[in-house]
């Protein structure tokens, strides 16, 4: 904006770092600061070009190394993870395709259906449920699902 580079008008962006150190990624503004954030939205335009100097970086520095020992250092890097699934590929495979018949479709669908506010499954009507002996099915998918949460 104006030659400049300004933080993204629509998130709170005042904080680098949370009360334990940890990156703070930032909450999106509501109300009177979020309307005079989209207000200074209009009036600029968004480049990325930080961003692609620091991709054109990343690839220069990757250039200037030994191809071969540069795949090595990923296969090291990857190594524990390839370990860990292979003890565990067979059942790994079973409970992945049975999850996402069940707990993974449902949490995937609230997400994706719920509200801004509210993506989360009826976790508690789900143990009733599953407690009383019903099982998997789209009845009990589409009872947990947010549109149907009872309300608080």
């Amino acid at each position: 904006m104006d030659g400049k580079f300004v933080a993204n008008p629509l998130v709170e962006t005042q904080r680098a770092y949370d009360e334990y150190g940890r990156i703070a990624f930032g909450k999106s503004k509501t109300g009177a600061a979020l309307a005079a954030g989209k207000e200074l939205m209009k009036k600029g335009t968004v480049d990325l070009s930080l961003l692609d100097a620091k991709i054109e970086e990343l690839c220069a520095k990757i250039l200037l190394t030994f191809p071969d020992c540069t795949m090595k250092t990923l296969e090291e890097l990857r190594k524990p993870k390839l370990e860990a699934w292979n003890r565990n590929k067979e059942d790994a495979r079973a409970w992945l395709a049975l999850n996402m018949m069940t707990e993974a479709r449902a949490g995937f669908v609230a997400f994706n259906e719920g509200t801004k506010e509210d993506r989360e499954v009826d976790f508690i009507g789900l143990r009733q449920r599953l407690a009383r002996g019903e099982g998997w099915g789209d009845a009990l998918h589409n009872a947990i699902q947010p549109k149907n949460k009872p309300k608080a």
